[in-house]
């Protein structure tokens, strides 16, 4: 499964077109976010790809879990968004 990294600073819709540019490709993402401002982005995006992908009869949904990453040789956890299309 394909893994996007979100951070505080990415920008909601380009972030909603990588992830419907892979549920197209793929049919499932994974979406990655350390810190609640790359949370919030992650969460945006996710909703903004709901309404680029609705006109084409993709209803997707988001199952949020945690994950441990690996910044700068430090464990980290992450919010983990697997997004699939039901």
């Amino acid at each position: 499964m394909e893994i996007l990294k979100v951070s505080a600073k990415s920008i909601p819709n380009s972030v909603a077109g990588a992830i419907a540019g892979v549920i197209r490709e793929h049919g499932a993402v994974e979406v990655q976010a350390v810190g609640a401002g790359a949370a919030n982005q992650a969460i945006k995006a996710v909703a903004i790809a709901r309404g680029y992908l609705a006109p084409t009869g993709i209803d997707l949904v988001c199952v949020p879990a945690f994950a441990n990453v690996q910044i700068d040789s430090e464990e980290r956890t992450a919010i983990k968004l697997i997004v699939e299309h039901r």
